[in-house]
């Protein structure tokens, strides 16, 4: 009798904790958006794939670095961005996330004035790889010059080469990033570009619509994984712009609707 209770009691029990169990459908007022970028993040932070995806492209880089054939006689230098490409932000989207609130500026710059980022696998060592053979490293970000300072911090925090205020250039009249690159192609040879958004390589992607976007990567096809070194970001970026036509005042549940309409079905 007293185990035929014992089952009883545990039914009960599971039963209970089941009926604690939700998912997005059963809560009309939660974005989509919050659940997705909390599972980005987990898969950032721990998947081996992610980190394997990571690798190879640096490994690419590496190849290409050591192929590379000087055209002229100008300083060689590497561009880079920052975030999601050599530091791992993904701390501050599962804090957005938990809390159930999308990007804020002032969120992230408490984030960034912590200079506690990790860094994106692969990075470091390839970053001073191109040191080792004379390539000077320029940081191009659209991070803000009031995060200046905690940013050199936290690159300098893994002796990252070129970690100064000449070879890091923020943010100053909008997101593109054409003219930095123009600034540093007049005095430097690019060997190549590195980034997760396709922005940090050509003007051809500066706030075009999703289908302009791809039909850039295709004109641009010989110079992935050569000049063009993309590392993966599964939580933002351009893409999820394009698809909101760059309207970021849409509410959560506005987009929403916009990513519900063009996901694919059966």
């Amino acid at each position: 009798m007293k185990k035929v209770s014992f089952i009883i009691c545990l039914f009960l029990v599971a039963c209970h904790s089941s009926s604690k169990i939700t998912t997005t459908a059963d809560r009309p007022n939660q974005s989509m958006i919050f659940d997705g970028k909390l599972f980005t993040a987990l898969y950032q932070q721990q998947s081996a794939e992610y980190k394997a995806l990571c690798l190879q492209a640096y490994n690419f880089a590496a190849i290409r670095l050591n192929e590379y054939k000087a055209t002229s006689t100008l300083p060689k230098v590497i561009i880079t961005d920052i975030d999601e490409t050599v530091l791992d932000n993904s701390p501050f989207a599962v804090h957005q996330g938990l809390l159930h609130k999308e990007f804020d500026y002032n969120a992230w710059f408490e984030w960034t004035s912590k200079a506690i980022a990790d860094t994106v696998p692969g990075a470091p060592a390839f970053l001073k790889l191109a040191a080792s053979k004379g390539v000077e490293i320029f940081y191009i970000t659209n991070r803000d010059e009031k995060e200046r300072e905690s940013t050199l911090r936290n690159l300098s925090k893994y002796n990252l080469p070129n970690t100064d205020n000449e070879h890091l250039i923020l943010k100053t009249n909008g997101s593109s990033k054409e003219l930095r690159r123009q600034q540093v192609a007049a005095t430097h040879e690019i060997v190549m570009l590195v980034g997760d958004n396709l922005g940090d390589f050509s003007y051809l992607f500066d706030k075009k619509s999703t289908a302009d976007r791809e039909k850039n990567v295709n004109f641009s096809l010989n110079d992935f994984g050569k000049k063009f070194i993309v590392i993966p970001n599964p939580g933002y970026g351009d893409w999820e712009g394009a698809l909101l036509n760059y309207n970021f005042k849409l509410t959560a549940q506005q987009k929403d609707s916009v990513y519900k309409a063009v996901l694919k079905n059966y």
